[in-house]
């Protein structure tokens, strides 16, 4: 029984992760190497911790379901929190060349798909 449970666990968090995200592990990649990827984001000084978890992410897009460790869930989890909480707080107007859309996006949503 808790193996069944734990599987069931498994799936809901990928697919809400899976809907949550909506860039391709390519499609991140590319922005993260962006100037404007690099601009956002909480910072000690070093790598934003939005863009360390976008190189996450795209490590986790390209993870087999069954390969997904416990770790890797936990992240998948902290992101589709992330992106939900975030996605709330859109500000009125264009949001394309804004921080908040480039924040969402080193998470892995692109709010403009």
């Amino acid at each position: 029984m808790a193996s069944r449970q734990q599987g069931d666990d498994r799936d809901e968090i990928v697919s809400a992760f899976e809907e949550a995200v909506n860039m391709t592990a390519g499609r991140l990649e590319k922005w993260l190497a962006t100037d404007e990827s690099r601009s956002v984001g909480q910072s000690d000084g070093g790598e934003s911790v939005g863009h360390a978890s976008g190189r996450r992410i795209v490590e986790l897009l390209r993870t087999k379901k069954a390969d997904l460790s416990d770790d890797d869930l936990a992240h998948m989890r902290k992101v589709t929190g992330y992106v939900h909480r975030h996605v709330r707080q859109r500000p009125s107007g264009d949001v394309t060349d804004t921080r908040w859309r480039y924040s969402l996006m080193n998470w892995g949503h692109d709010p403009k798909r």
